[in-house]
């Protein structure tokens, strides 16, 4: 590695990406490193991530707004299960109110970074989307906040015959602005969140929309609304009615998961129930709403107040669980030999995940490969020196994660300040020490992408935890110097030899 090029720029913080997670890493680093430089680089032309990307109808949070929201900026509108355009509003409100926008570099694509230890820096090549021009910039931390799954393109499995059908066939990720489907028969292929959240919001104007399941997925119905939420801001200063709700939705929400994973079978005979009475006496609740799998093992699907239950009950959307043989030329043929015709076919099969941007890595020279790579305290991965990442919960608001992410990571900062040390780097205690996937999660975009994929251990600090009072204990009030962690200066280093 060639010595530090003091004619390129040089910060403290990259941080890559300007979505949930880029701004709230940026927020934390301004509080706590006020006089440490960042600067986030952004694919993109604008903020906001998902909640910029996806356009299909009916885009809204799965989670409740008052935890998957930042802690250190209270969510008072009255829907606590939101659209995607209060969200939008609300990240971009805290990135201007917090001046997090001026630091923020529109279309510059991270190609790759090389970590150098002699320099105790990364060198990263950046790319502008819009000309190709390369660029060269130095840092010395790198934080990836560009989530989990790729922008440019979502998941659709290889249907046959699909060039047969005769009408538009639409992934939610690339949604045609200009789609009409006023009076149209729609069939969206698929059963997670994604396809929860289009039947009921297209079938105010679609003739009717069918959603065709392979398996069925557990769908509960949550009020669009938290009252108590907003009874507390009526009678309480803002802050602390927002702290009171955020302290009382994390434990109903852990207390939940909690609950299925303890008890499975009454689990789901509870949403069973709750199904049942949603729907039209004598639906059948077991063919479509009861999946093979325990509650959790997958994400359940959040419907506000029931409306997917009520565009069933109201005629307007229909279930189908079936397996497709083919498409045709009217829409497509299952393997039962029942036929679906349909105008317009929306493939909500999935997304590509996509860790850490998938820039190419390296350390002094030497390819990372990431799925021989274990995560510590899930936000830093073993013998990558100065690299930190954030990835939320799967059972939980995502933003619970982050904000303990970026929190221990200002804690690592000020330590290795205060005893002048320049790199940090986990260290694995046993080379072959014994590992599993990175996400105990059933979605079958995990699925695909597990054996490229980071591991994790069998218990703290390389243990990545789902639940938030554990990581809250780990993260925010446990110690930063672990055993596995190492502080040290190159300079010093070689003084010592």
């Amino acid at each position: 590695m060639p010595a530090k090029d003091n004619t390129i720029e040089h910060i403290d913080t990259l941080i890559i990406g300007a979505g949930l997670s880029g701004i709230g890493v940026a927020y934390y680093l301004q509080k706590e490193h006020p006089q440490k430089s960042f600067v986030i680089l952004e694919a993109r032309e604008t903020t906001g991530g998902t909640w910029d990307l996806f356009r299909y109808p009916g885009i809204r949070s799965d989670s409740d707004l008052h935890t998957f929201g930042y802690e250190f900026k209270p969510w008072i509108d009255n829907q606590a299960i939101a659209s995607a355009d209060k969200i939008l509003a609300y990240l971009r409100q805290a990135a201007s109110e917090n001046d997090i926008d001026r630091r923020i570099r529109f279309q510059q694509k991270v190609v790759s970074a090389d970590w150098s230890t002699d320099n105790a820096c990364w060198h990263v090549e950046v790319e502008r989307v819009d000309t190709g021009e390369r660029s060269s910039m130095t840092c010395n931390w790198l934080f990836s906040a560009a989530g989990y799954y790729r922008y440019d393109k979502g998941y659709t499995p290889d249907f046959k015959n699909v060039d047969r059908f005769n009408g538009p066939v639409i992934h939610p990720q690339e949604w045609p602005e200009d789609l009409d489907y006023q009076g149209k028969r729609v069939l969206v292929i698929g059963s997670g969140a994604t396809a929860v959240t289009l039947v009921p919001a297209m079938a105010d104007k679609a003739k009717h929309v069918t959603m065709l399941q392979r398996t069925p997925s557990y769908v509960m119905s949550l009020p669009s609304e938290d009252v108590i939420a907003n009874g507390l801001r009526k009678v309480l200063p803002g802050d602390m009615a927002y702290a009171i709700t955020r302290r009382k939705n994390i434990a109903i929400a852990r207390g939940i998961w909690r609950f299925c994973q303890r008890f499975p079978t009454l689990s789901r005979k509870v949403i069973r129930f709750s199904n049942k009475r949603a729907l039209p006496k004598g639906y059948p609740v077991d063919k479509h709403f009861n999946p093979p799998y325990n509650p959790w093992d997958q994400r359940l699907c959040a419907v506000p107040n029931g409306d997917l239950f009520k565009a069933i009950s109201e005629g307007e959307a229909s279930v189908v669980t079936d397996h497709i043989d083919t498409f045709t030329e009217k829409g497509v043929l299952l393997k039962s030999g029942q036929g679906l015709d349909a105008d317009i076919i929306v493939t909500a099969t999935g997304l590509n995940l996509q860790l850490f941007g998938d820039i190419d890595m390296s350390v002094d020279g030497q390819p990372v490969d990431m799925s021989k790579k274990v995560a510590f305290k899930g936000l830093m991965l073993d013998g990558i020196p100065n690299f930190a990442f954030a990835i939320g919960y799967t059972n939980s608001s995502w933003t619970l994660k982050i904000g303990l992410v970026c929190e221990h990571l200002c804690r690592i900062l000020s330590h290795m300040d205060s005893h002048g040390q320049s790199i940090c780097c986990p260290v694995l205690p046993l080379p072959d020490m014994p590992t599993r996937p990175l996400l105990d999660f059933g979605a079958g975009y995990v699925l695909r992408a597990l054996s490229r994929l980071p591991r994790q251990g069998a218990g703290a600090p390389w243990l990545v935890p789902m639940d938030y009072v554990v990581d809250k204990g780990l993260m925010r009030k446990g110690p930063v110097q672990d055993p596995n962690l190492k502080f040290y200066s190159p300079v010093k280093e070689r003084t010592h030899q």
